[in-house]
């Protein structure tokens, strides 16, 4: 029971830090400066919790070959998704979207809905995973820090997304809450049925999500660098890497 109230606040901890993002870009002008910053960085955590989390704990129940195998598997997931049905996050795809696509939101509302379905049920499953693989250790603080960051990255780009298609504040907001609520649904799929998966396949999934969040940093700094200073980008990209090393190193201490 313990583990599952844990899960549980995890998950709506992430659902209100998207809706919270949402409500902000929904009610107060935020430079596209601002949001790269929040976006590198963002990008930054996740990269940090694959590179200095998942793939060191996946490895140590892992052969390299099934290691590599989860990882391009979480990441092709994603890269398919996002050229096939659509962009996958749209925090990391902030500067593809011009007046245009956000105009013809209509015409790409279901496309994007299941995209997104897709994404944030994978970080509530990544939340859910993390925890049992590791109860209260680094992986489950990292992957907490990281996904929460994340979401509030999300939720301020989505919902400025949504304010240039001319929706109205609360219908924005609405629309945020409705698509990360699969964040909430991800959380509930992994306490049904982490329970019941082998430690191998725990790992493999963690190192799946982790392919992942390494096709959505790199999509994230890349898409940020063709519209940005990069100097900046990459400051705020290394700082949330860095944060992620420097909660490793110290909880290995605590």
């Amino acid at each position: 029971m313990l583990a599952t109230d844990a899960i549980i606040s995890r998950v709506m901890l992430a659902f209100i830090l998207a809706v919270g993002g949402g409500i902000v870009s929904a009610s107060v002008s935020l430079s596209h400066v601002r949001l790269c910053r929040l976006i590198s960085f963002a990008a930054g955590t996740l990269l940090g919790v694959t590179l200095f989390s998942i793939v060191p704990e996946s490895y140590e129940a892992m052969t390299l070959w099934q290691l590599a195998l989860a990882l391009v598997s979480g990441y092709l997931v994603f890269s398919l998704i996002s050229k096939y049905v659509f962009h996958v996050c749209p925090a990391c795809a902030a500067s593809h979207f011009d007046h245009a696509t956000m105009h013809r939101f209509s015409e790409i509302a279901t496309a994007m809905i299941v995209a997104l379905a897709v994404h944030s049920t994978m970080d509530g499953l990544a939340l859910a995973a993390g925890h049992e693989a590791e109860m209260g250790g680094e992986l489950d603080a990292s992957i907490l820090l990281a996904i929460c960051v994340h979401k509030v990255s999300v939720g301020l780009a989505l919902g400025a997304l949504l304010l240039g298609a001319v929706f109205r504040r609360s219908v924005a907001i609405a629309w945020v809450a409705a698509v990360e609520s699969t964040t909430l649904l991800g959380g509930a799929l992994g306490i049904w049925m982490l329970p019941q998966v082998s430690g191998l396949w725990l790992d493999a999934l963690l190192a799946h999500v982790g392919g992942g969040f390494l096709f959505l940093a790199i999509h994230a700094v890349f898409g940020e660098l063709l519209k940005h200073r990069k100097r900046l980008v990459l400051a705020s990209f290394f700082a949330g890497t860095g944060i992620i090393l420097a909660l490793k190193i110290v909880l290995q201490f605590v």
